[in-house]
């Protein structure tokens, strides 16, 4: 087997399974993009299984301590691991799932999604696209779905030199599903949705964030499909408004609440300048929800991504009640917990408010964290309270 000899001060001797360029001593054998190599070390001892790409920054990506090829049977026993895990947590509602997560479940850059019979597919790096049709037969294997659809449309896939693909890749084309969240509705479209047809990620922090919102006048900024806005109306919120840019979306959170029979109202704007407008106007609310998309995917743009989010978060403030919730999410890896937690802080100075944390969150249990991979927790977040001078 080809490989690769990594240099003695390569993360991947503190149990992290991503080698990059920089960290490579020598490579043997010719690998070729999307090859199974080996991995030694500057003493020739193995240290695993990873799949191979020249092109990407991260050029070698572990996924066994042992050697491995990958095969029908090793997806298959992958996906029964994956699939046995989900099983001991109490995911509501059944059937609706993230079965594999990527490097957390040992398949580097594979993400499946269950949705009753339908099941979503995702291979983000070069080896697992090219195993693509070996993926399709162990998920008929193990989950005997109904419909497998193909969600290869991420930009994360550039890295790794892959163009974008959807496609049917077993069953019939699957209609939109409505499924009830404890009281309010939410459409997973796997076709023409978000992600994989819908935020699988949130879903537990729309019930937590729902117990903080009776009685208040309620903002949710970057509603999406409402999500959020939904659950903390049907929890009894006196109103709720709900604004985000895209009317496509928009029109998907309409059609929830009024299935869920909830009265909301929806506004088509730009959540920058709606704050502002906010501001202007006096505006005041008891809650204010931020759940922006990433505002980077790459490190080089940290420091842009970070005054986006001081700037949405001193507006926000500014319209808060004395003893109102702020609850505010960052889905980007590169903000990590206490760069998050440091932006709160300064905007926080800045609009001369004193806020007491109520909450934090984190991304469904279906989307398990590796303590060794910090890459595997992309999804962070607070409760604040303001409080009044002492």
């Amino acid at each position: 087997m080809p490989g690769l000899v990594v240099n003695p001060r390569a993360r991947i001797f503190h149990g992290h399974d991503w080698v990059y360029a920089s960290e490579i001593k020598k490579a043997f054998g010719n690998p070729q993009p999307g090859d199974v190599i080996s991995l030694k070390d500057f003493r020739d001892r193995p240290l695993g299984s990873a799949i191979y790409n020249p092109q990407s920054q991260i050029v070698a990506r572990r996924f066994s301590r042992r050697r491995q090829e990958l095969d029908l049977d090793f997806f298959k026993r992958r996906l029964d691991r994956a699939l046995s895990h989900r099983n001991t947590l109490r995911l509501s509602p059944h059937g609706f799932a993230r079965i594999v997560w990527s490097e957390s479940d040992g398949l580097p850059g594979v993400i499946i999604d269950q949705y009753d019979g339908t099941v979503v597919l995702q291979t983000n790096t070069l080896a697992m696209d090219q195993r693509r049709d070996l993926l399709t037969e162990a998920i008929k294997a193990t989950l005997s779905p109904d419909s497998i659809v193909e969600r290869n449309d991420s930009t994360i896939r550039k890295p790794e030199g892959l163009e974008t693909r959807e496609s049917l890749l077993h069953g019939a084309s699957p209609n939109p599903l409505s499924v009830d969240l404890s009281g309010f509705a939410q459409t997973v479209d796997v076709l023409g949705g978000q992600k994989t047809g819908v935020y699988l990620d949130q879903w537990d922090n729309y019930r937590k964030v729902a117990a903080l919102a009776k009685d208040r006048r309620t903002l949710d900024c970057f509603t999406n499909q409402g999500g959020f806005a939904l659950a903390c109306k049907a929890a009894g919120a006196t109103e709720v408004t709900a604004i985000d840019s895209s009317e496509p979306t928009l029109e998907i959170a309409r059609q929830n609440a009024a299935a869920s029979n909830l009265e909301i109202t929806w506004q088509n704007a730009n959540v920058f300048d709606h704050l502002k407008q906010a501001d202007t106007d006096q505006a005041r609310y008891d809650l204010v929800i931020l759940d922006p998309p990433s505002f980077t995917r790459r490190k080089g743009a940290l420091k842009d991504a970070l005054r986006g989010y001081k700037e949405i978060h001193l507006r926000a403030l500014k319209i808060l009640e004395t003893g109102g919730i702020l609850a505010t999410f960052s889905c980007s890896h590169h903000v990590n917990h206490e760069t998050f937690l440091g932006v709160i802080r300064d905007a926080a100075v800045d609009a001369k408010r004193q806020l007491r944390l109520v909450d934090t969150f984190s991304q469904r249990a279906d989307h398990p964290v590796l303590a060794t991979l910090p890459e595997t927790e992309y999804l962070r977040g607070f409760a604040f309270e303001t409080i009044g001078a002492w």
